[in-house]
C-alpha cells in the first residue's frame, strides 16, 4: 500500500511542477522550449507504444507527424475550418492513413518493416515538398490560427498556450498507462516477446499490431496538430527523417518500453541542446558518443536503469530477509522486532 502511496505522490508532484512551472520564470523563452518540449513528447509516446511495447520499429513516424501538422495547417487555413474540427478531423486523417498503411508494413517484421515505414516517410515528405498546389512546396504554409477561445478561456499568449499543450500531454500519459496497465498492454508485451508464442496461445497478432500501429500513428498526428498552432508556421522539413532520428534519440535516452522515459529523454535532451547551442555544427559528434554508449551499458535508458536499480536492490532486501527468517527459524532466535510484539 505504501508503494502504491509513494507512486501517487510521485506523480501529483510531477504534475505540480508541470503546473507551477510558469508561475517559477519570467523567461518567456523557458516557457516556449518547454511547451516544445511537451509536443515532442506527445510523439516520442507514440514511438514508445509501437517500439517499445509490441517490438516494431516504425521510421514513418515524422511522415505522420507531418501529416498531423498539414491536416491542420490546411483545414485551417485553405478550408478556413474551425480550430477544434480541425484538429479533430486531422487526427481522423491521421489515424486512417495509419490504418491503411499498417495493413501493409505488419505484414512484415524486424529490420524490413523498418526499412519499409523508413521508405514511406520519405514518400510523404517528397509528396509534401511537392505538391505545390496542396502544401505550398517549400514556401510552406503560414498563419495557421491560435486555438479559438472556449468560453472565457484563450490562447493567445505563451502561458494559456503552455497549459494547452500541457493537458493533452497528460491526456496522453493517462492514456498510455491505461494501455499498459491492462490486459492490450500485457499482449502488446507478449507479442514484443514472441509473436510466435502469442500465436500459439490465441493472441490475434494482427489485429492487436494494427490497434497499435494506428494509435501510435495518431499520438504523432497529434503532436503535429499542436505544433503547427503552436509555431504558425510548417514546412516540408517537419517530415524530414532526421525528426524521427531525434524522436528515436529521445526515447533511446530517456528509457524504450517504460511510462517515464519519453519524459525524461525529450527533457534531458531538449534542454542540453539549449545550453549547447553554441555547438550546434558539433551537436552529433557530441551526441554520438553519448548515445552509443547508453545504448552498450543502459540499453533500457535512464528510466530503465533506475527500474533495474530499484529491482535489484529490491531482491536484495528481500534475500536478506529471507536468510534471517531462515536462521530464525534454525537458531529459534526472536528478532527485536518480533520481542516488541510479543511485549
Amino acid at each position: 500500500m505504501a508503494k502504491v502511496f509513494k507512486q501517487r505522490n510521485t506523480i501529483i508532484v510531477l504534475i505540480a511542477l508541470a503546473i507551477l512551472f510558469p508561475l517559477l520564470t519570467t523567461n518567456t523563452y523557458f516557457i516556449h522550449i518547454m511547451s516544445l518540449a511537451f509536443i515532442w513528447m506527445i510523439g516520442v509516446y507514440g514511438l514508445n507504444l509501437l517500439a517499445g511495447y509490441t517490438g516494431y520499429l516504425s521510421l514513418a513516424h515524422a511522415g505522420f507527424f507531418a501529416i498531423g501538422a498539414y491536416g491542420m495547417g490546411l483545414l485551417t487555413v485553405k478550408a478556413e475550418m474551425n480550430f477544434w474540427l480541425a484538429m479533430l478531423l486531422s487526427l481522423v486523417i491521421t489515424g486512417i492513413i495509419g490504418f491503411v498503411v499498417g495493413i501493409i508494413a505488419l505484414r512484415t517484421k524486424e529490420h524490413f518493416f523498418a526499412i519499409y515505414t523508413l521508405c514511406l516517410g520519405y514518400i510523404i515528405y517528397l509528396v509534401i515538398d511537392k505538391w505545390d498546389s496542396l502544401t505550398e512546396g517549400v514556401r510552406g504554409l503560414i498563419g495557421i490560427p491560435a486555438p479559438t477561445p472556449i468560453g472565457p478561456i484563450t490562447f493567445e499568449t505563451e502561458h494559456s498556450h503552455y497549459y494547452f499543450i500541457l493537458f493533452f500531454l497528460l491526456l496522453v500519459v493517462f492514456i498510455m498507462y491505461r494501455i499498459v496497465h491492462s490486459l492490450s498492454g500485457r499482449t502488446y508485451i507478449a507479442i514484443r516477446n514472441s509473436e510466435d508464442l502469442a500465436q500459439t496461445i490465441g493472441i490475434s497478432t494482427m489485429k492487436n499490431k494494427l490497434t497499435v500501429f494506428v494509435i501510435s500513428t495518431i499520438f504523432a498526428g497529434l503532436s503535429g496538430a499542436l505544433y503547427a498552432s503552436f509555431v504558425r508556421f510548417i514546412g516540408p522539413d517537419i517530415g524530414n527523417i532526421a525528426i524521427t532520428f531525434d524522436l528515436l534519440t529521445y526515447l533511446l535516452v530517456g528509457g524504450i518500453g517504460t511510462l517515464s522515459g519519453p519524459l525524461v529523454g525529450t527533457l534531458l535532451i531538449v534542454w542540453l541542446s539549449q545550453m549547447l547551442q553554441d555547438f550546434q555544427q558539433y551537436r552529433m559528434l557530441i551526441f554520438g558518443p553519448l548515445l552509443t554508449l547508453l545504448v552498450i551499458f543502459y540499453p533500457r535508458g535512464i528510466a530503465g536503469a533506475i527500474s533495474s536499480w530499484n529491482q535489484k536492490r529490491q531482491m536484495k532486501l528481500a534475500g536478506k530477509a529471507a536468510s534471517a527468517n531462515a536462521r530464525v527459524r534454525k537458531t529459534g532466535e526472536i528478532l527485536p522486532d518480533q520481542q516488541a510484539k510479543e511485549g
